[in-house]
């Protein structure tokens, strides 16, 4: 079975394919439990378990009531009963909602009421909290926890794994029916549910299989969710290690090498801020690992410093992969790290911005003049000359169309050309005379003079090579079109002592070399940036404004 047939497509088709080529290769494995010399006891679940488990589970949820349509909220850790749950519900045709819990009780519950969700499939503290802070009540009818089930009643979920394991008939859905609901970590906003339509996710699965050459025989260091689904979709086997997925920057390095080790991973997925940890160790340590062939790092843009450091710890023919996109539209574009180490990194070190790859060759990529108004149709009189900076938009068969039951957000984000929708990333960018993208940092984020205009990437870079500095995040204070700039620091992790004030007449002369940094005179340190919870590396600039405004008051 093909996940693309004639009469729709079902992401669950992976499954059944991959059962079938290969029934008894390891699709998931998870770390179990330890012996007495501490070494790690896995557990998994083949291609062909996995098949089966799906089945039974999408004949116990159908019998509950969970069938094609049914929005069901999924708050369960990656493991084993997360991959069949997620084929599952696939398989019987329901619309799942994802919600990273990382955002907050009072977000998940605005954002749980907005999804006007019919069942809930969660741990057992996860109901707790649906029950004591009344997460959507009136909607809610079909409860299935995973773990003891205390007083609210429901579904165990062990109870729903039905005897009969053959093959479900799993419903093939037309590419444009919604799928999931994918919230936004509300890192640089509101969180907003991105409608997932069944095309769009199995259009990803094709074309990171098409972009970066995953095989059968590959095992992948999976450190979130969303790219181990696509593991399996890809014949791989995922490899969840001991970690908080929603705290990727607090792994612990030594359970992730030897989740490695263990289990030969040849790939990883890593955001820039739990790579920042492991090369560290690994530079300490003098650790390497030879079984990786390629790594995937996406979230923020990659640190020239960061990549050349963990290359050190990988083999010669490894190549690091910063794929750039959103929870609207991904994967956008790629760059390897050695275009980026060989050709891009000294452009960006001068303040040129990120360089992120070439686009997809599915996906058009385009740059509009900035405007933070909604434009309703597209037109090409909003292009910019080439080279030139401003916004960047994209438009191709991974592109969302909407976000669900948010007209106004929509309106803001997505512009209408015929039946073709082209999504503001809300970035800034430009393309180059090779036709590469490089990114220049958020639009919210840009700092706004009564004469000059500042984008955070190229301004911060210029400082982050400072070797007592960890990263920089430029703020601006004050009213937009009359901001004053202002460079927030955050210090080297192994730097216990340092003179404030010679640091910051190094970081004003660094300012005065560069034209479009030479403007900025204001230098705060600051303890530790806020940042996204997904990946841990997108700098909240919008709190750190609050915080500039706060520590300058008087002075500007």
């Amino acid at each position: 079975m093909s996940a693309n047939i004639d009469g729709g497509v079902n992401i669950a088709a992976f499954i059944c394919q991959k059962a079938l080529e290969t029934p008894h290769k390891r699709a998931v494995v998870v770390p179990a439990a330890r012996d007495r010399f501490g070494r790690v006891a896995y557990t998994g679940i083949t291609f062909r378990q996995l098949e089966e488990e799906t089945n039974r589970f999408a004949r116990g949820f159908n019998k509950v009531g969970i069938k094609r349509g049914t929005k069901t909220v999924v708050m369960i850790k990656p493991g084993i009963e997360f991959f069949i749950t997620f084929f599952a519900l696939s398989k019987v045709g329901a619309t799942m909602i994802m919600i990273d819990p990382g955002i907050g009780l009072k977000s998940l519950k605005k954002c749980i009421a907005e999804a006007q969700p019919e069942a809930f499939v969660g741990l057992t503290l996860a109901h707790a909290l649906r029950v004591l802070m009344r997460w959507s009540p009136a909607t809610i009818k079909t409860c299935v926890t995973l773990g003891p089930r205390l007083f609210w009643g429901g579904h165990r979920f062990y109870d729903l794994r039905d005897d009969d394991a053959s093959e479900y008939e799993t419903i093939m859905m037309p590419p444009d029916e919604m799928a999931a609901l994918m919230f936004t970590s509300g890192s640089t906003g509101i969180s907003k549910g991105v409608v997932y339509t069944h095309g769009i996710l199995t259009n990803q699965v094709r074309f990171i299989q098409e972009t970066y050459g995953f095989t059968p025989e590959d095992v992948d260091l999976a450190t979130f969710p969303l790219f181990g689904l696509f593991d399996v979709c890809l014949g791989m086997t995922a490899v969840i290690p001991d970690m908080d997925a929603s705290k990727p920057a607090k792994a612990d390095p030594r359970k992730l090498i030897e989740a490695i080790t263990d289990n030969g991973a040849t790939s990883m997925f890593g955001s820039p801020a739990l790579v920042d940890t492991l090369s560290r160790y690994g530079s300490e340590h003098d650790i390497k690992l030879p079984s990786i062939r390629q790594v995937i790092s996406c979230g923020a843009p990659a640190r020239n410093d960061i990549l050349q450091r963990f290359h050190r710890m990988l083999g010669d023919k490894c190549e690091i992969f910063t794929p750039y996109g959103a929870t609207e539209a991904l994967p956008v574009s790629s760059i390897g790290s050695r275009m980026i180490l060989g050709e891009t990194a000294a452009k960006t070190d001068a303040g040129g911005g990120t360089c992120v790859g070439y686009p997809m060759p599915q996906v058009q990529v385009r740059i509009i003049r900035i405007s933070d108004e909604p434009i309703a149709e597209w037109s090409e009189n909003l292009l910019v000359k080439p080279g030139e900076i401003g916004e960047i938009t994209v438009k191709g068969p991974i592109v969302t169309r909407e976000y669900y039951c948010r007209p106004e957000s929509t309106a803001q984000a997505k512009i209408k050309e015929g039946n073709e929708i082209w999504h503001r990333m809300g970035d800034i960018g430009r393309i180059d005379e090779k036709g590469r993208l490089w990114f220049c940092g958020r639009k919210s984020h840009r700092v706004e003079t009564a004469s000059s205009l500042y984008f955070s990437i190229p301004c911060e870079r210029v400082f982050n090579q400072h070797p007592k500095v960890f990263r920089t995040a430029l703020a601006g204070v004050g009213k937009i079109g009359q901001q004053t700039p202002v460079l927030c620091v955050e210090l080297e992790k192994n730097i216990t002592e340092i003179n404030t004030d010679s640091l910051i007449k190094e970081l004003e002369a660094i300012a005065r070399k560069y034209t479009h940094t030479s403007g900025i005179s204001h230098f705060l340190i600051h303890p530790g940036f806020p940042v996204d919870i997904r990946h841990n590396a997108k700098i909240n600039r919008e709190t750190l404004s609050e915080w500039a405004a706060e520590k300058l008051k008087g002075r500007i």
